[in-house]
């Protein structure tokens, strides 16, 4: 009987136990990960990647608000298809 108490209280304790030491474990190769220093390249491609994304929304806005002066008249079409086209090929 004192064997089945112990193991029932050991066991549970201990799988506790084994998870918080997981979980430690893992928190600390997370923070690894996120801590080491980023190389050149790696640099580079983050920017590339930020700034495309960054000039496909400006461009995505700038051609709205075209899209929306030429609906209320301050542009023509001929204006508009200028502007958009001096837009999309910078």
């Amino acid at each position: 009987m004192e064997k089945v108490i112990f193991f029932a209280l050991a066991v549970p304790i201990l799988g506790f136990v084994f998870y918080l030491g997981g979980t430690a474990i893992m928190k600390g190769f997370k923070a690894k990960v996120e801590n080491r220093p980023v190389k050149p390249e790696e640099k580079e491609e983050e920017n590339e990647t930020q700034v495309s994304s960054s000039s496909n929304n400006d461009l995505s806005s700038e051609i709205t608000k075209l899209n929306e002066l030429h609906k209320s008249g301050v542009l023509t079409q001929e204006e508009f298809e200028k502007a958009k086209n001096k837009l999309l090929n910078n």
